[in-house]
Formats: C-alpha cells, sequence, structure tokens
C-alpha cells in the first residue's frame, strides 16, 4: 500500500496525517469539510500553527477523492461523526480499513464512535480505533510515545499498528475494544476537573484526583461492557499527563479558564462527552462523584467551590468499597 487517507484536518488528524506521511513514507489524500478553517489556513498555507505540509500530502475538497484508497483515517469532532458516517454510506465502502482517532461520546447517547459507524454504515468495512496520550506539540520536538489501538478484529488491529508503528510512537495491542473507547473518552472529562482545579489554584487535590478518577470510570467501563482495569492502562490513566498537567491540552484549559470565569473558545471534547456520561450515570445510578459534580457546576452553573466541597461531605468509606 502507497497512499492512504484522512479525513478531518484539525489540530490531531494534521498531525497523524503528517504522522504517516513523514514517519512512515506513505502518501496522503487528507480532506475536511471546504469551509472548515483548518481546512482554509492549510490550503492558503499548506500549514498550521503546529506543522508544514510535506510534498506528499495532497489536499481535497470532495470527500470521493479520499475514498479511493483502502485505508482511511478519521479524526472529527466526535458529535459530527454520525453525520459523516451517513454521507459515507452512499459510497462503496467494501473492505476498506479506518481508524478512529477521536476521543470521545456521542451525546445524548452516550455510544462510543466504534458502535456509531457498526450502526450507520451497512457494509463490510473493518474498523479500529486508536487512544492513548500525545500532543502535536511534543511529537513534533521527536517527544516519543505510546499509544494503543483496539478492534473486534485481530487483523484490522495487526494492520493498523504495523501500518503506523515507528521509533516515534509505540503502538500496544489493545484488548478492550470498549474500555480503550470509554477511558478514552473519560479521560477528557477529568482534564476538566484538572483545569477547574487549576483555576482555583487547588493544585494539591490533583494527587486524589487521579487516585479516584480511576475506579469512577472503571465503575462506568464495567456498565458500558468493558474491562474496568482498562482505567489503569494507556488510554485512560496513561493519558493523564497528557490531559490533567498538560498547557496544551484543551480539556485542561477549557476547565481552568471556566474556572476563572473565562471563555475558552475551541472544542473540548470532555464537556460533551459529560453530559452523555451524566444521563447514563443518572439512568443506571452509577457512582460517579466527579462527574456528577463537575456537571452542576459546568451545566447547571452551580458554584463551583461548593460542589467540589460536597465531594468531600460525602458518607465515609474505605478507600477500595465496592472496587468498580
Amino acid at each position: 500500500m502507497e497512499k492512504i487517507s484522512l479525513i478531518g484536518c484539525g489540530r490531531w488528524g494534521t498531525f497523524l496525517g503528517w504522522y504517516a506521511a513523514n514517519y512512515r513514507g506513505f502518501g496522503l489524500d487528507m480532506y475536511d469539510i471546504p469551509t472548515s478553517p483548518n481546512f482554509i489556513e492549510l490550503k492558503e498555507t499548506r500549514k498550521n500553527p503546529y506543522l508544514s505540509l510535506s510534498d506528499n500530502m495532497v489536499l481535497h475538497d470532495n470527500l470521493p477523492a479520499v475514498l479511493k484508497n483502502d485505508a482511511i483515517i478519521i479524526s472529527i469532532g466526535c458529535q459530527y461523526f454520525r453525520g459523516l458516517c451517513k454521507e459515507l454510506n452512499a459510497y462503496d465502502l467494501k473492505g476498506k480499513k479506518f481508524l478512529l482517532a477521536m476521543k470521545g461520546l456521542e451525546e445524548p447517547g452516550s455510544k462510543i464512535m466504534f458502535d456509531v459507524m457498526r450502526e450507520e454504515i451497512d457494509q463490510d468495512i473493518h474498523i479500529a480505533v486508536l487512544a492513548g496520550p500525545g500532543h502535536v506539540q511534543d511529537y513534533m520536538k521527536k517527544v516519543p510515545s505510546c499509544a494503543v489501538i483496539d478492534s473486534d478484529e485481530e487483523e484490522t488491529k495487526d494492520f493498523w499498528i504495523k501500518t503506523m508503528q515507528s521509533e516515534l510512537i509505540r503502538f500496544y495491542y489493545g484488548s478492550d475494544l470498549i474500555g480503550n473507547q470509554v477511558g478514552a473518552a473519560l479521560k477528557n472529562v477529568i482534564g476538566l476537573a484538572a483545569g477547574i482545579l487549576d483555576g482555583l489554584e487547588w493544585h494539591g487535590l490533583k494527587g486524589a484526583l487521579m487516585a479516584r478518577a480511576p475506579i469512577e470510570v472503571g465503575r462506568f467501563i464495567k456498565h458500558m461492557g468493558g474491562n474496568p482495569q482498562t482505567a489503569y492502562g494507556l488510554a485512560h490513566l496513561g493519558d493523564y499527563e497528557a490531559t490533567l498537567f498538560s498547557p496544551y491540552s484543551h480539556n485542561r484549559t477549557f476547565g481552568e479558564k471556566f474556572a476563572k470565569g473565562e471563555d475558552f473558545g475551541k472544542l473540548a471534547e470532555g464537556v460533551p462527552t459529560l453530559k452523555a456520561v451524566k444521563a447514563i450515570a443518572d439512568k443506571e445510578n452509577i457512582d460517579m462523584p466527579i462527574c456528577q459534580a463537575l456537571y452542576k457546576a459546568i451545566y447547571e452553573k452551580a458554584d463551583i467551590k461548593t460542589t467540589l466541597n460536597s465531594i468531600f461531605e460525602r458518607n465515609l468509606k474505605k478507600e477500595f468499597d465496592n472496587f468498580c
């Protein structure tokens, strides 16, 4: 295979395309909505704030142009993914391999992206998902990291790992398709909480957040049908440095600015994901005090300090009571 495709020219998607073109040597066909500011910037300047497009990266303003290749990476906002899948289903996709590089849940149904694609595309396609830590800014400085790729098909998982593996990113074979997607989505939610703590200058609470959040997330993963231990893997806990501490994290920055009464103005996937999680937690009576407190603060405009303090007023319990 000499060429692959990319749908979605945002910060992360464009980097993955650049990585495939420059670290793996593939020709890359790239598509985004022609009116997208990201696409317009790349078309006019062949660069964004993080990287410059190489000669083997070709921009297209029509979807069919990137569907001619058999391997396709998708990286768009999770709330727009179902609409894209409906559009994709109008074309012949038989046998094509997709790598979903988004980290979020569809709101309001709390659907993982893998399920959304299976629901909307009634063709013989092969789907894998990508999760784990890593920021474009660090990768462009040649700082190596790890990630995980998962699928319900071993051959598809193996294909994408061997296609993407390099000295910059070490890819692990995932063993929990549901847990890796749910864990990746909820690390964005925990990133919101970390940012709020930064905004309040309650930095000392981040250690407690890191200890308690995977337990809470593990409960949710278990409810969704995954393995709660996946919350301690690359998709969730392994992504905490990049999401809870990094200045590059959109979710952490959103939380920090929210706590200060400022507007972030960029996509933070944790915000709609939080709404999706809250709906399931309420319906199924899942104990998720961190997410419940975040929802009250962000969506119900409750006082932030009072809301966070309410967590400490809960009934006393042993640290590992009802673990997951």
